[in-house]
């Protein structure tokens, strides 16, 4: 597996790595330094948002819009391509969320985000109670925010993505270090979940953000690194990165640099198969 090379350091904890084409930058959060960051080869890491509300997983839409799940305010925003800013979601059934953590949109437009309750105590986030009696997953309608609650039962969900064609969504839970999968019905909810992988290991890390490449295999941050999954659910190798790996994104013109962000720092390493990122023919002609 390749060695990951140090690009940017010094701060508190990275999450939420999104690629911007059009701009060859990196944007990212610092979730405990209350700070979205924009990282580029010619003009190095330069401050986007200040204060963030402590945001953590970031993605793009079909617009080319930045969809934030922020641990201060336990929300879903929107920056909109003139920078203005829309508050998406904040509560379910009269409760507020417990603290949006990771993010992800479907080709028709919908948004899917996980909702574990690490925002709620000090490490991560604001101190406070928690309202709702679960940490969920959520279906997010982009137009009225409408939230779908898809599933209940996680002890702490985290990262998520789709499979290739949409047809099964993969979330994993931190706690129970472990990758589940779910089909994705024709209304957008989900049934059948079942434990697809286990994200194993002894060394520091554990199931955080994950993503699927060109060919359908699924990364998972990791105990060591990022683990990578084939189509079965089998595992490949180990991306071994220095600190504990929190996301990743790929990134480059060719989509085979992985961008990494772990702990204090931003990683990058070249891969041989490039990411998938349906949404890039739309985005890189967005500002």
């Amino acid at each position: 597996m390749p060695v990951a090379e140090q690009i940017a350091s010094g701060f508190k904890f990275t999450e939420g790595p999104v690629w911007y084409a059009n701009q060859d930058a990196l944007v990212f959060s610092d979730i405990i330094g209350n700070t979205l960051y924009r990282w580029s080869e010619s003009d190095g890491v330069a401050v986007l948002r200040r204060p963030s509300h402590m945001a953590n997983g970031n993605c793009r839409d079909q617009q080319g819009r930045l969809l934030t799940c922020e641990h201060a305010t336990s929300r879903i925003s929107r920056t909109e391509l003139d920078g203005s800013y829309q508050v998406l979601a904040t509560h379910f059934e009269g409760l507020e969320l417990n603290s949006p953590n990771d993010i992800v949109v479907r080709s028709d437009g919908s948004i899917y985000f996980t909702d574990p309750n690490s925002g709620r105590g000090e490490a991560y986030g604001v101190a406070r109670n928690q309202e709702l009696g679960f940490q969920g997953v959520y279906r997010c309608d982009p137009d009225t925010g409408d939230l779908t609650l898809l599933v209940d039962d996680f002890s702490k969900p985290n990262g998520l993505c789709f499979s290739l064609d949409e047809s099964v969504l993969f979330v994993n839970d931190t706690d129970r270090q472990e990758i589940r999968a779910f089909d994705v019905l024709p209304d957008g909810t989900v049934e059948n979940g079942r434990v697809w992988a286990k994200v194993d290991g002894d060394a520091p890390g554990v199931a955080d953000g994950m993503k699927i490449d060109s060919r359908g295999n699924v990364y998972c941050c990791g105990s060591g690194g990022i683990h990578v999954f084939d189509t079965a659910g089998a595992s490949i190798g180990i991306i071994e990165v220095p600190e504990i790996a929190a996301n990743f994104t790929w990134g480059g013109p060719d989509l085979t640099t992985l961008f990494i962000t772990a702990t204090h720092s931003i990683y990058r390493t070249r891969i041989d198969t490039p990411g998938h990122d349906p949404l890039r023919s739309k985005t890189r002609t967005n500002h």
